[in-house]
Order: structure tokens, then C-alpha cells, then sequence
């Protein structure tokens, strides 16, 4: 039996008969189990799809709770790129709290401002304009409710323990003009105010903050835009985000690039208004500022005397008055191109002035640094130029009247662009660019606190890792 079944299941011969009849089962069992994977398939995808569907459309309804309609609101977008900005509400926002200072540390500073100056009524005094007011405009931000600050990029909160960060709004910049300089006079040996007092009282007043102690100031913030601002107890502060407008004046184990924000000085001149254009402006290089600096700014002289008889340039020594305001808003309103040359420090507000006026930038100034360089490309709204190749007869000239008018016209279109970063007034300017600044600290401000938590000894003749080196390299001349 076995033998017979053997033999019908293995014929001898190839030719058999048999042969085609068991392919064409294995043929038409092959055909039935493909149809029949492609109709499971197909029912899977139809019904993922009507659950998917279906689950949208509940969710996007609102029917569920908070966490569904946030699901809904994720999967509903077609831009995802767009989700982290779109629902950014103050639950993701920094939370800022702003410290009581004691008065004589903010408005007690222009109470003595105004007395040094005569002035009897206090009621009517306000806080004087002056290039380095920043301060005044972050004061006056966090002291506003917090239901009149839509748009802001941090939070400003009542509870010390809600905070990420603390400001101390101590009128840092404004103390140091107290006392009116008298030229020609001796100084008063015992002044009514003193601006070393002041720093001294206020570190003493800091040191004993628990929330100061905490984390040894790393999660401050202090503002202190003139150069010469808080120079006296810097070395106390150091640890907290410093708002500076360069580090001309600070060491490099004080100050970085990593930990602080570089700040744009306020702008004295009024903003110009009209369109783009060169018609008007048939002055090809205008400056008016203090001629004499020292330290970096000597290079002032050394360009007055190259540029002073050029033909269509206008340069010319000037001090801070509100003629001289008048004069240079008139200058660089009709100006092509406007001369920025170093300070004292390798930066000066003569810069922010140009850039609200349309007039294109010429800046001469090997070290500096620039407010919100991670969103602005200062290349396309200024030309830079290093002090070796400005010092060259004829060489600044002939490359200013070698740009055409409609790179100029590109220069000015880029310029309108960002002038509100460079606007303390505008609800949408300067103030919050700050802020937003000062919130991308907090990763690193975080860290630093961790890690100084658990260092046992320090090498302290090794750099700080939250430094940065700033710049003090050649800069090549950009058109």
C-alpha cells in the first residue's frame, strides 16, 4: 500500500500527467491567500482611519478635559513648527520677581538727582533722559500690573518662592551723574551724595537677602549700563546676569558673553519718520560727538583729522545739550552714512541713534559687541571697518562712495526692520527683547547653581566655565 502511494506522489516519469493538475491547486491556493491579505490589510487602514477621524473631531470639539483639547489642538495644526510659539502661555514664561529695594536705591537716587540741580518740588520730578536710562524702562515694566504686560516674554510674580530669577532695579547708572560736574572747580571734598556709598549699602543690603544667599546671586539680574556703573563692588556681583552695554570696563572674570546681555543704550535723537530714500540725504558721512576720548576713543582725533576737510563729509565735535541733540538729528536724517567710532569703551549710543535715523552705520570699533546678536545680522544694517585700514588716507571715503544706491536702499529697508529693538518706549521693543535675552540664561544660570552645589575645591587660578572670551579679534572690512 505504501508502495502504491509512493509512487503516485513521485512519478517516474516527468511527462506525467498528474504534474500540472497539483500546480494549478498550488497556483490557485497562492492567489486566494494574496486576496485574502489585501482585504485584511485594507480593513485595518479603514478602520485606523475612522478612529483617527473620529478621535479628532471629538477632541477639537472641546468634549474632553484640558489635557484632550491641548491633544487636539497639537494634532489638529498643519504647521508643527509652529506649536512650542503658538501655545506658549505664562505657565511656560520665566517668572521674574522684583525685589523692594529700600528707596534710596531707586527713586531716592533721582529725588538727589533733581536737589543737586535745584529743583525744590520733588512731586513733579521724573527720571532724567539721559543714553543709559534702560534702567528706568525695566523699572517701570515690572511695576506695572501684570495685566497691562500681554506680549511680555517673562512673568512677573509677588512670591519670592514662585521665582526662576530676581531683578534688582537699583538706578545704578543714574547714581553716577548725582553730583553735576563742575568744570574748572575743585570738587566738593564731603559731596551730599555719594554714589561709593550708595554700592556699598547696597551689596550690604543684597548679602543679607535669603534668597541672595540661596544661590550666591547667580539667579539675579542687575542693570548697570554705563561703563563705569556698580565698578566699585563689581567684584560682589559678578555672579548675577549683568545688562551691560560692552565689557570695556569689566574683566573678563567679571563679565561674559555666556552669563550677560549686552544692552543697547537709549537713543537721543528723534526717530526718523519717512521713507527710505537718498534724495535727501546728500551729506555722504556725517558725525558730531565729543572730539577728545580716552583709552580705544583716542581714534576720534586721529579720524577727525583724515575726514574733517573730505568733500560731502561732515564731522564735528559736539556735547550732550539739546542744541547739539538738534543738530545731530538733522545730521543724520540728511546723511548717507553715519560714523561710529569707539568711546571710551569700544561701544557709544551714537550707533543706536544712526540706526533709528536710517542712516547706515560706519562703525570703527575692533571690540565690540552688539545687543541681540542671536536675531540681528548686523552685516546687513552697518559696515564694519578695523581701526588698522580707517587709519588710511582717503581709504573710508572712497569706500563709502563706491556703494551703490540701491545697496544703500538695502541697508535702509533692513534697518526699518529692527529699529523697534532699539525702542525703550515701544511695547513691543527693547524692554522685551531684554527680557526675552534674560529668560535664555536660565538653562545655564540652573546649571551653574547645580554644579556649585556639589564642588568641593576649586582651582581658582583655572577661568569660570560660564566665561566667554569677548571679541577682540581683527575685524575685516564688510559691505
Amino acid at each position: 500500500m505504501i508502495e502504491k502511494l509512493l509512487k503516485t506522489r513521485n512519478p517516474k516519469s516527468p511527462n506525467s500527467s498528474k504534474f500540472p493538475l497539483i500546480m494549478t491547486r498550488k497556483s490557485s491556493l497562492l492567489k486566494q491567500t494574496l486576496i485574502l491579505s489585501a482585504f485584511t490589510v485594507l480593513i485595518i487602514y479603514v478602520s485606523f482611519n475612522t478612529f483617527l477621524s473620529y478621535f479628532t473631531t471629538t477632541a477639537t470639539a472641546g468634549v474632553s478635559a484640558t489635557t484632550s483639547s491641548f491633544f487636539a489642538e497639537q494634532i489638529s495644526r498643519e504647521n508643527f513648527q509652529d506649536f512650542p510659539v503658538k501655545a506658549t502661555g505664562n505657565e511656560r514664561k520665566v517668572k521674574v520677581f522684583m525685589h523692594d529695594l529700600p528707596k534710596k536705591f531707586t527713586t531716592g537716587i533721582i529725588a538727589n538727582h533733581a536737589l543737586a540741580r535745584g529743583y525744590s518740588n520733588l512731586s513733579k520730578v521724573s527720571y532724567p533722559g539721559h543714553q543709559h536710562m534702560g534702567e528706568w524702562y525695566l523699572y517701570s515694566d515690572l511695576s506695572r500690573p501684570e495685566s497691562e504686560r500681554v506680549g511680555s516674554p517673562v512673568v512677573k510674580v509677588n512670591d519670592p518662592e514662585e521665582a526662576d530669577l530676581f531683578y534688582v532695579p537699583v538706578f545704578s547708572s543714574l547714581s553716577l551723574t548725582v553730583n553735576p560736574v563742575q568744570v574748572g572747580k575743585v570738587p566738593v571734598s564731603d559731596p551730599v551724595y555719594s554714589d561709593e556709598k550708595m554700592q556699598d549699602e547696597l551689596v550690604e543690603w543684597l548679602e543679607k537677602q535669603e534668597y541672595w544667599r540661596r544661590n550666591n546671586g547667580r539667579d539675579h539680574v542687575l542693570f548697570a549700563g554705563d561703563p563705569n556703573a556698580l565698578y566699585r563692588v563689581l567684584d560682589r556681583v559678578k555672579n548675577a546676569v549683568l545688562l551691560l552695554s560692552d565689557f570695556g570696563r569689566v574683566r573678563s572674570d567679571q563679565g561674559s558673553l555666556v552669563k550677560d546681555v549686552i544692552v543697547p543704550y537709549a537713543h537721543r535723537i528723534n526717530v526718523y519718520n519717512g521713507d527710505i530714500g537718498v534724495d535727501e540725504r546728500q551729506t555722504l558721512l556725517f558725525f558730531m560727538g565729543n572730539r577728545y576720548r580716552k583709552d580705544g576713543g583716542k581714534i576720534r582725533d586721529l579720524l577727525f583729522q583724515l575726514l574733517e576737510k573730505e568733500e560731502d563729509v561732515l564731522i564735528s565735535h559736539g556735547t550732550q545739550s539739546r542744541e547739539s541733540r538738534r543738530t545731530a538729528t538733522r545730521g543724520m536724517h540728511t546723511s548717507k552714512f553715519c560714523l561710529n567710532p569707539a568711546g571710551d569703551t569700544p561701544s557709544a549710543c551714537r550707533l543706536f541713534d544712526s540706526i533709528v535715523s536710517l542712516c547706515v552705520p560706519l562703525i570703527v570699533s575692533d571690540g565690540i559687541e552688539l545687543p541681540f546678536e542671536d536675531v540681528i545680522d548686523y552685516r546687513k544694517i552697518a559696515i564694519f571697518v578695523d581701526t588698522e585700514s580707517s587709519l588710511k588716507p582717503g581709504y573710508l571715503v572712497k569706500l563709502l562712495r563706491a556703494v551703490s544706491t540701491e545697496r544703500i536702499l538695502e541697508y535702509q529697508k533692513e534697518m526699518r526692520e529692527v529699529k523697534r529693538y532699539f525702542e525703550y518706549s515701544d511695547p513691543n521693543g527693547t524692554v522685551n527683547e531684554i527680557w526675552r535675552e534674560i529668560g535664555q540664561k536660565l538653562p545655564l544660570i540652573q546649571l551653574m547653581i547645580n554644579r556649585e552645589k556639589r564642588l568641593v575645591k576649586r582651582d581658582s587660578s583655572e577661568p569660570d566655565c560660564s566665561c566667554l572670551c569677548t571679541n577682540q579679534s581683527t575685524l575685516f572690512t564688510s559691505l
